[in-house]
């Protein structure tokens, strides 16, 4: 891939902070074609020497398109753009209550918590939305037949869905509500391999470090982002399968 000058990147602006404007760099590549779905892009060394800025901002432009799930980054490997829909056509967008009622499972929900939040950076750029603005997020376990099955981590857009916070998610899952508020239009998977942390292992009753599954799944409702959320799953208790007609 070609070295590219500094002059690249428009000239700085108070009102376009400068990780703005590499992931603008970036994103503009993207969607000309020049890079492609799974294509590698430049290193941050590489980025710094194209673009003229610092790595601290070059990393946190890299960091946050990675977590709206536009890039890919693998640990000793590199980052690399995302595949538009090969990851998610495998994926059904299901309620996992659903799912276990199907199989002749036993679905229940434990709240770990449930409240307001601010949008830190990643979330902001996951959303859409500047930094700081409000957003709901719930942290729940799913338990199948009294087996830890996932660890839901959601956030969620206040717009999509006011009432949100008001809701029992012992008796209803937040997908089926949500869902019932505004059906999805859009959605986006990543899926990795992850160790758990002791947090996350403990709600999930695994061995500390055991490998789990990490779903990371953004939705879009009214032309909006409705929802970013991570569903992790106990490697040892959950597969993920689908078919391609």
């Amino acid at each position: 891939m070609p070295d590219a000058a500094p002059g690249l990147l428009p000239s700085p602006s108070p009102a376009t902070p400068r990780y703005q404007q590499i992931k603008a760099f970036i994103l503009s590549r993207v969607s000309s074609g020049e890079w492609s779905a799974e294509d590698r892009v430049p290193s941050e060394n590489e980025l710094v020497r194209m673009t003229g800025v610092s790595r601290v901002t070059v990393n946190r432009a890299l960091r946050e398109l990675a977590d709206a799930g536009l890039l890919v980054r693998v640990q000793g490997v590199g980052t690399f753009v995302a595949g538009a829909k090969p990851q998610s056509s495998m994926l059904e967008l299901r309620d996992i209550a659903e799912e276990m009622q199907e199989r002749g499972g036993r679905h229940e929900a434990r709240v770990l918590s449930l409240g307001r939040c601010r949008a830190d950076a990643a979330l902001a750029a996951a959303f859409g939305l500047p930094e700081g603005a409000e957003l709901f997020r719930c942290r729940l376990v799913h338990r199948e037949n009294g087996a830890p099955v996932q660890f839901e981590d959601r956030v969620v857009n206040p717009v999509i869905a006011p009432r949100f916070l008001e809701q029992d998610f012992t008796r209803i899952t937040p997908f089926r509500y949500l869902t019932s508020c505004a059906p999805p239009e859009r959605v986006e998977h990543v899926v990795e391999a992850i160790r758990a942390e002791p947090e996350m292992a403990a709600a999930l009753d695994i061995p500390a470090e055991e490998p789990c599954l990490l779903i990371h799944r953004r939705t879009w409702s009214w032309q909006v982002v409705a929802t970013r959320a991570w569903l992790t799953h106990p490697g040892t208790r959950y597969r993920l399968g689908g078919a391609l007609d």
